[in-house]
């Protein structure tokens, strides 16, 4: 779909574009670090960088930073490949990882120690973090930052061959203690871990800092734009500086807004904290916002990637409406949702007019949003399951369901009318007994009857047990991180699961797959969740039909 107007970055990319910049070349990059999985906030950056390359003919590069094996995994690897196809794009020839520049990233550090730019400091880490000052107090100079560059080589080389412990001394950049900006006072490039990598096992035992190797990897590549979120403005005279005091090719850093969204965490140390400590249960649980969530839960890509659109490119921080997405989500689903019948709070009707041992199969129309959807066929016999709600012995004015003497019509079938109700010891309804009218079918009506409500069933015959998982927002507040003095944990929402094991679902069930959309009529969009089984499937509730929580947490 095209966008009307040009952001800002497409705005510089043209005028880069008309001075014939990087020789009318146009390429960006993606790069993750393998340290969990992609979330909502990710999918923004995919977005942009993936569509502003294809608008320009220009091409995005798929780069691991993997510069921190500690908390780095394959599995993430994995996962983050397999999340951004699920949004609909590839990458660039072959994955990359800033793991395989780690030779080129040596050398360049090395180029910077003979420029005299960089030195070995044996410093503690809480002896550096003192004398690197507060932003209203300068920075010192370290007692190491005048070795000459003969013993800075030796130290660094020696670091590379394994000689000296973790943490023992660190490579810094040397440039100006006194910085406004704190990240220019003598940053570290290179830190000690003698830790086995995913990638290049344990060929290094050091490893540089995601600011010395970022500018470096995208120079590498020959990216012309690096498309990164508004966190790292402040890193951007360091990143040129580094491509400057190297000489190397100079890609330019543009900083965007991340998207947040009411009621999600964007934060992966937040989101493993979830899973670690038991309230959610992984990296998969449909309420967390990871991508592999919210697709289990039944997100589809076309709607996360509207949602992007829409939400726009933006220079400041911003916190999106959980109701927007949702009712991008509910458009999506409507068009190409099957219908399918579900109570979820079922009690049993008998028609008693209706022959015994008699079934037969009514067609239904998989999509009346699409002519070409096609129908299944729906059992239908003597005794059928319809929601509990649907009957009342002593009915409200203005009810158009079912109640003794009233009557309705039975979705897709006939119209039948409440003769009678069975009660158990306590007063609870336990059956409902009624007749139907053979000449109502749907169709095929000629009874000349008018009612005013329509009610969905179940055949008891061929019904099956159905698990429902209904979610909810996973916190109360729409911003759960913003409060000082707050724990995340004080807004999570206990009631954020609910578990439904009561609910008959109609036969057509059996054959659907775990990536069709399914609208339960009258109730939500659901989803195959991938726990079902022979014994029992179990669906996922992606969203309800309309917005009840707007309207339920109204002040």
């Amino acid at each position: 779909m095209e966008r009307e107007s040009n952001n800002f970055i497409e705005e510089i990319i043209e005028k880069d574009l008309s001075e014939g910049k990087y020789d009318g070349r146009i390429h960006t990059r993606f790069p993750p670090e393998p340290n969990g999985y992609l979330h909502i906030g990710h999918a923004k950056a995919i977005w942009i960088n993936f569509e502003i390359a294809k608008k320009y003919g220009g091409k995005t590069n798929l780069r691991f930073d993997d510069t921190n094996p500690v908390t780095e995994d394959l599995e993430y690897v994995e996962s983050i490949k397999s999340d951004i196809k699920w949004l609909g794009y590839q990458w660039n020839d072959s994955v990359r990882f800033t793991s395989n520049y780690f030779d080129q990233l040596y050398e360049y550090a090395e180029i910077l120690i003979n420029k005299g730019l960089a030195y070995v400091d044996e410093s503690t880490a809480d002896q550096i973090a003192e004398m690197k000052g507060t932003p209203t107090r300068p920075g010192v100079n370290s007692p190491y930052r005048g070795r000459s560059v003969d013993e800075n080589l030796d130290l660094f080389r020696r670091m590379k061959a394994g000689e000296f412990p973790d943490a023992a001394m660190v490579l810094r950049a040397k440039i100006d203690m006194t910085s406004n900006n704190m990240l220019l006072r003598d940053p570290l490039l290179y830190r000690i871990k003698h830790v086995n990598h995913h990638n290049t096992g344990d060929k290094w035992c050091i490893y540089p800092m995601y600011d010395f190797a970022h500018g470096q990897s995208d120079s590498i590549e020959g990216i012309t734009h690096s498309l990164c979120s508004l966190e790292f403005i402040h890193h951007r005279p360091l990143y040129e500086w580094l491509i400057e005091n190297i000489d190397i090719f100079p890609s330019r850093q543009i900083e965007f807004a991340r998207m947040n969204v009411e009621y999600m965490i964007t934060s992966k140390r937040n989101l493993l904290r979830l899973i670690n400590e038991h309230y959610v249960k992984g990296w998969d649980d449909p309420r967390m916002s990871t991508l592999t969530g919210l697709k289990r839960r039944g997100y589809r890509p076309e709607s996360i990637r509207r949602f992007c659109e829409v939400s726009g490119v933006a220079k400041r921080d911003n916190l999106m409406e959980m109701q927007l997405l949702e009712a991008i989500l509910r458009e999506d689903l409507n068009k190409i949702s099957t219908r399918v019948m579900v109570v979820t709070d079922p009690i049993k009707l008998v028609i008693q007019n209706y022959p015994e041992g008699r079934n037969e199969l009514l067609p239904s129309v998989n999509n009346p949003e699409d002519a070409n959807s096609g129908v299944h066929n729906m059992s239908f016999s003597r005794e059928i399951y319809i929601e509990r709600e649907d009957f009342m012995i002593d009915p409200p004015k203005k009810y158009f369901r079912l109640f003794p003497e009233g009557m309705v019509r039975l979705k897709g079938a006939y119209i039948i009318k409440a003769e009678n109700y069975i009660c158990d010891a306590d007063g609870k309804l336990t059956e409902i007994h009624c007749s139907y009218f053979e000449n109502s079918k749907s169709g095929q009506d000629n009874s000349g009857l008018k009612v005013k409500g329509t009610i969905h069933w179940v055949d008891v015959s061929s019904a099956l047990d159905i698990e429902l998982r209904i979610y909810d927002r996973l916190f109360t507040d729409p911003s759960p991180l913003a409060h000082e003095g707050k724990d995340l944990i004080d807004f999570y929402n206990p009631n954020s699961l609910q578990v439904n094991n009561l609910a008959k679902g109609e036969a057509y069930l059996n054959e659907v797959k775990e990536d069709e959309a399914l609208q339960f009529m009258r109730k939500g969009y659901f989803i195959k969740d991938k726990d079902s089984s022979d014994r029992k499937m179990v669906f996922n509730m992606t969203v309800a039909l309309r917005d009840s929580w707007a309207k339920a947490n109204k002040p």
